[in-house]
């Protein structure tokens, strides 16, 4: 591709957040995305939230700790984020000399849009004496105000790398944050941002379900409310929760957390029964609606044009780095 059609695909990319080209229904896009990476040295990871397809494609599948994992350590020339913006964003953190691409920039997270940069910092200058740790899913520009960022599946883990004693705001979870401050015994200031997914549960429906399938165990993210957690036989990450239903003994579960992740879960485990968690309601609130966003033809477009792409103020990009670097670092310490 050259670069004169780059830059006019990059001016298509209007108020939508994505390339809107229409494609021949004939063209085969698993063949032509794997053509693609060859020719542009590229690889795609994707989120467990993504449509089956999209995993089924992707060079690497994990959740956000996994995803950091993979995009500090890749040799590609480009990465293809198969998620929401945040985690594209974090990407292009630890790798600014290397292209990053997003199938649709309006991909974002309600649990990141919850914590406002601005507010924040007013919110954390009012407690000097605290480290901020935050989770994983926020902005750049939480990240650059925090002392060290965390995954569900490490967070325990860096929360207890501090002295007792020492006092901590957790953001932008509160769910998260009640969780770890359970396990932990920490009383960690807690911002007040949640998931819009994991919030939607209903205990009433869950309960009804258990009378149903009584042999089936309830699984949870820790990003769900504090009531379902109770009813939960297990709490772990998207990818915690993906290897325990492996390992355990159990021929049915049902499954609090986005449900992207059943498809992994189908086939690892074929023989198994998977029931998603039901919302409060009779809407599919149990999908992200931001990792739904992505599509395999919106992948194939950013990646044969090149955008839309994550451009970070270098500034930013430095002070936001420090804290991930620290949790990288945790986390490769605990053996995580």
């Amino acid at each position: 591709m050259n670069p004169t059609a780059i830059d006019a695909a990059r001016k298509q990319v209007n108020e939508k957040g994505f390339l809107d080209i229409e494609l021949d229904p004939t063209l085969d896009l698993f063949a032509e995305i794997e053509k693609l990476k060859k020719e542009k040295n590229a690889i795609l990871l994707a989120h467990y939230y993504q449509e089956p397809d999209i995993q089924d494609v992707a060079d690497y599948i994990g959740d956000s700790l996994g995803l950091a994992q993979q995009a500090e350590k890749t040799q590609a020339d480009m990465i293809v984020f198969a998620g929401v913006h945040f985690m594209a964003e974090t990407a292009k953190i630890l790798n600014p000399s290397k292209k990053v691409v997003i199938p649709d920039l309006k991909a974002g997270c309600s649990l990141s849009d919850s914590c406002p940069p601005a507010l924040f910092k007013k919110f954390k200058d009012q407690h000097p004496d605290h480290v901020v740790v935050s989770y994983i899913n926020c902005s750049a520009g939480i990240k650059a105000l925090s002392d060290v960022i965390v995954t569900s599946s490490n967070a325990r883990v860096i929360v207890e790398s501090f002295p007792k004693d020492q006092k901590i705001i957790f953001a932008p979870d509160k769910n998260l944050g009640a969780y770890i401050n359970k396990v932990t015994g920490r009383d960690m200031l807690l911002w007040n941002g949640a998931c819009m997914v994991h919030e939607i549960f209903s205990l009433e429906k869950i309960t009804k379900l258990k009378t149903r399938h009584p042999n089936a165990k309830v699984i949870a993210h820790p990003e769900c409310e504090e009531p379902i957690l109770r009813l939960a036989d297990y709490i772990g990450s998207t990818t915690g929760l993906l290897k325990y239903t492996q390992t355990d003994s159990s021929q049915e579960y049902i499954v609090a957390t986005e449900t992207g992740i059943l498809h992994q879960m189908i086939k690892a485990s074929p023989t198994k029964t998977f029931i998603p968690a039901p919302p409060e309601n009779n809407c599919a609130c149990n999908d992200c609606p931001h990792m739904k966003r992505n599509t395999l033809e919106k992948i194939y477009l950013c990646m044969k044009y090149e955008t839309p792409d994550i451009i970070m103020d270098e500034e930013l990009r430095l002070a936001a780095r420090k804290p991930i670097e620290r949790m990288l670092e945790i986390s490769k310490q605990a053996g995580l």
